[in-house]
């Protein structure tokens, strides 16, 4: 018999995670989340940049504990150097601001401290935490919950569970267990580099330089980090150029139209990883199990920010689930298919749809149209009329 009995498992404590257990523990569920982990946001592979929008949907106060730096809009350059600026400071200088009673468009978060600040919050309305614990498989049980098996500082661990959420990443290992398929192709997958540098001048603003030769298959940036210090980062992906992440950044800051600007870049710390620029998957749920955020690819497939769409997925994960148990309803794939219903509703379709234009782009063999198609989708993804706002 397992030796632990809750209503929600929820394997991996980012932001989707913390915000499913959270949100469901507020409606009243029992609910165990465990990290293998025993440090949290760490290595650092994002950027950091969040809507102030995605932080109020989801009841999480920016604090100074986690706020690098505010944001108020955003500038997008071609592979000239050609820009379009929609600083919200002077579309809307009424609410956006610095001063007193306004409020920026969005943060810069330190994604340690960010995430440690989700699990504190989530501890705070009772769930019960585990680091270093690394869940290891699950089972379906014949009276309709499940068993995960979770190995927890060297012991072995048996918890019973009405579902298990999968928000372990990228490749999903739970999902794997349910045998969805959560593998991605390389040829959707960004090899990103940033570093984080002294004597930088930066504006408020999240710059976004798109163009072949500066980030070929992505794009490259240049965000505000705070206390002086800037982002300056890409990513490419590996069949578009036979160039790495690094010798890219290399290429971008030497010879680019920012040369100038990063001649005197003192470079203080190197973060990266992969990101998906990819589909969502097409099926997110298994008998007793859903996968959230990266788990479900619930990433930008353009801009490859994640950070927005897991706080929002694991809102509707929690609502879901909570509605689900007090129902009473069983924990078969056929009812936890209404979560994946209701993520498309509410942000899933938009994201396809991105997704499709994504594609189109880089299906483009000519790289100067290429590269206009880009500049364009992304001047209007920023846009203030932008359809894919949530996403």
């Amino acid at each position: 018999m397992p030796d632990f009995s809750y209503d929600i498992v929820i394997i991996g404590s980012g932001p989707a995670g913390a915000t499913t257990a959270r949100l469901a523990a507020e409606q009243g569920l029992n609910v165990l989340l465990v990290d293998k982990k025993q440090e949290l946001g760490a290595p650092v592979q994002c950027s950091g940049a969040i809507s102030r929008h995605a932080m109020e949907e989801v009841g999480v106060e920016p604090v100074d504990e986690f706020i690098h730096e505010a944001i108020y809009g955003f500038a997008i350059y071609n592979e000239k150097g050609e820009k379009k600026t929609i600083d919200y400071r002077q579309l809307a200088p009424e609410k956006y601001g610095p001063e007193q009673g306004k409020t920026p468009l969005g943060y810069v978060v330190d994604r340690r401290r960010f995430d440690r600040r989700l699990m504190t919050l989530a501890e705070r309305e009772g769930v019960e935490t585990w680091l270093k614990a690394e869940a290891k498989g699950y089972e379906v049980l014949p009276d309709g919950t499940c068993e995960v098996t979770i190995h927890h500082f060297n012991e072995v661990k048996k918890v019973k569970a009405k579902v298990v959420v999968g928000a372990d990443g990228l490749q999903s290992i739970v999902g794997k267990w349910a045998g969805l398929r959560t593998q991605i192709r390389l040829t959707e997958l960004a090899s990103c580099l940033q570093f984080v540098v002294d004597k930088v001048e930066t504006e408020g603003l999240l710059e976004i330089i798109t163009g072949h030769e500066w980030a070929p298959g992505g794009y490259a940036w240049v965000f505000p980090k705070g206390y002086g210090y800037a982002e300056i980062g890409l990513g490419v992906v590996p069949t578009f150029t036979k160039n790495n992440a690094q010798q890219q950044v290399d290429y971008f800051m030497k010879s680019s139209f920012f040369k100038e600007r990063f001649k005197d870049a003192r470079i203080l710390e190197v973060q990266g990883g992969g990101v998906p620029l990819a589909a969502p998957l097409k099926i997110q749920y298994a008998d007793n199990m859903i996968l959230v955020g990266d788990a479900a690819r619930h990433v930008n497939p353009i801009t490859g920010g994640g950070l927005h769409t897991a706080l929002s997925g694991g809102k509707i994960a929690a609502d879901f689930l909570a509605q689900t148990i007090k129902n009473g309803n069983d924990f078969s794939a056929k009812i936890m298919k209404g979560y994946q219903d209701n993520w498309l509703e509410q942000l899933g379709n938009k994201m396809w749809k991105l997704y499709d234009v994504k594609t189109e782009i880089f299906k483009t063999e000519d790289i100067p149209e290429r590269d206009r198609l880009l500049y364009g989708t992304m001047s209007d993804y920023f846009s203030p009329n932008s359809e894919y706002k949530k996403i």
